[in-house]
């Protein structure tokens, strides 16, 4: 008998997290780090938001409370979703959950047996293949490609539907591209599975980034379109849009109070109840019309810097970057750069253990990391099925652009550097193993 229980094999991470541990070794050896790796807006939360919590906590509300979520906070989801998604929601279907990732495993966990099959965006979030095969679950990667903008059809979808399967993914906003749905693109993937999906499908539609779009982009759901609102799990939270990433406020609107039940119950089982106060504030990001004000100014800066970061990376040689429509990630093509710099030649010569473990848009991600202080995600870190050749890194914008600016210049300098990488491959061969 293991000590381990062999389906925490199946269980994968995310390495924007699991990154840090060579950005602090990296740190210690005395380095100027910038950090494009986390997710995480570079603003603070807003200060009427975090006085509505202090005054909270002041007056005593700090005990347990629901576990589906105090009834205020549920109110003010469901009124939000009917007024931004034109479906009309209650609170009953309302979970209230640390943030916005427990729901991709409550969703899975629900609606999901062994054998099943879930199709999910890859590159996308990692978690959603780590959880499809934590359940034991068929992983089905839509891939996306640069060549489409990171679009696909419904047309795309449908080469994928089978009688087995039973939760489709989407992610729109999209992190790590930042590609974005339209509405004639949703209408389309809604007929397909009016048409060809099992009445019990489940779409599990990741809107996380509901407030940060540009270009006066408007957010768009695949719950508004007919027949989807009894298919549909619509997530999100204020982690992203209100800056408020440690709150760990999250929620899911579910089809059917029964479906919320169920989610409620996992809650009761794992975490009991996010606390009250913290609820009360996610209120106020809802009804407040100061949080309006502070998430244009969020997203005003987030768009002028990627109107700056976009043609910055496209000047660098070996480097060609889309311009994303929403979130705060650029995911340009460095395969130039690899070539340049030698990667795919001391890829292909690592030891194949080694080489099944990394990629060369893994190794130049560390090459970036440990020779030239900048921290970058690499595609296998977005899904690996199926990422064997794909040559591109994640940059976060939700840095300062003072940052980004010496980001880039430093990449810049990396690119013409391969008698550097090529030293950096002989003397940091363990951080490859």
């Amino acid at each position: 008998m293991a000590l381990i229980a062999r389906r925490m094999s199946r269980l994968g991470t995310e390495n924007a997290f699991k990154l840090g541990d060579d950005i602090q070794r990296c740190v210690d050896r005395g380095m100027d780090v910038i950090r494009f790796n986390l997710g995480a807006p570079d603003f603070r939360s807003a200060p009427h938001l975090n006085r509505v919590a202090s005054e909270a906590l002041d007056a005593g509300r700090s005990g347990y409370c629901d576990p589906a979520g105090i009834l205020p906070f549920r109110q003010a989801i469901a009124a939000h979703v009917t007024r931004t998604r034109g479906t009309e929601v209650g609170p009953d279907r309302v979970v209230v959950t640390p943030g916005a990732k427990p729901p991709i495993g409550y969703t899975l966990q629900t609606y999901v047996d062994d054998g099943d099959e879930a199709i999910y965006p890859s590159p996308g979030f990692p978690i959603y293949e780590s959880w499809v095969r934590f359940v034991g679950a068929v992983p089905v990667p839509l891939h996306l490609s640069d060549e489409r903008d990171f679009a696909f059809t419904a047309d795309d979808l449908a080469a994928l539907i089978t009688e087995r399967t039973k939760v489709i993914i989407l992610c729109s906003p999209s992190n790590p591209t930042g590609g974005v749905l339209s509405r004639a693109g949703l209408a389309g993937i809604a007929e397909l599975i009016r048409e060809r999906c099992r009445p019990d499908i489940r779409i599990y539609s990741d809107e996380i980034y509901e407030q940060i779009l540009f270009d006066g982009l408007v957010h768009e759901s695949i719950v508004s379109h007919p027949g989807m609102e009894e298919r549909t799990v619509v997530a999100s939270g204020h982690s992203k849009g209100f800056a408020m990433t440690g709150w760990r406020l999250g929620w899911a609107v579910l089809p059917t109070a029964e479906e919320a039940a169920i989610f409620k119950r996992i809650n009761i089982n794992i975490m009991s109840c996010v606390p009250p106060f913290l609820q009360e504030a996610g209120v106020a990001a809802y009804e407040d019309p100061a949080s309006a004000v502070e998430v244009r100014r969020m997203v005003g800066e987030f768009e002028k810097r990627r109107d700056w970061i976009v043609p910055a990376l496209n000047a660098l040689p070996g480097v060609h970057c889309r311009t994303p429509r929403g979130a705060f990630y650029v995911f340009p093509d460095v395969s130039g750069m690899c070539e340049r710099l030698g990667v795919h030649r001391a890829h292909a010569t690592l030891p194949a253990g080694a080489r099944s473990r990394t990629s060369p848009a893994g190794m130049l991600q560390m090459f970036l990391l440990y020779r030239y202080g900048v921290a970058t995600m690499d595609r296998a870190s977005f899904g690996r099925i199926g990422a064997e050749g794909q040559d591109f890194l994640r940059l976060s914008i939700a840095n300062s652009m003072d940052d980004i600016r010496r980001g880039v210049a430093r990449i810049g300098e990396a690119a013409g550097d391969a008698e550097g990488f090529a030293r950096f491959i002989a003397e940091e061969a363990a951080i490859l193993r």
